[in-house]
């Protein structure tokens, strides 16, 4: 996992998806080579956005970063938000994972 800020998180989508845009989170998943290496993943977090965002949204920035955490671990997980619908159906489920463990994440930044 990789921490970034918005200047970085750019080239990182473009790397990943041909898209140079500004996002949350760029989560990646890299076969398996038999023989050679594992499957292995790669999340890369904007940290300046969670800090951002944050501060507008119920929980902050430790919440907001936990959210991004959970967004791109779900990506890897095989889901996809290519959808309005999709991304609703995402979102509630991150929202309640992140409920689940509200305890771990909101001790993370004192208040």
């Amino acid at each position: 996992m990789l921490l970034v800020d918005d200047a970085a998180m750019p080239a990182y989508k473009e790397q990943c998806f041909g898209e140079r845009a500004q996002t949350d989170v760029v989560a990646q998943a890299y076969a398996e080579v038999p023989g050679v290496s594992p499957a292995t993943a790669e999340l890369v977090i904007n940290a300046e956005r969670a800090l951002i965002e944050g501060r507008r949204r119920a929980g902050g920035p430790a919440r907001e970063l936990a959210l991004y955490l959970a967004h791109g671990l779900h990506h890897l997980a095989g889901a996809t938000d290519d959808t309005p619908e999709r991304r609703r159906a995402m979102r509630r489920k991150e929202n309640a994972w992140l409920a689940a463990e509200a305890d771990v994440w909101k001790d993370i930044v004192a208040p």
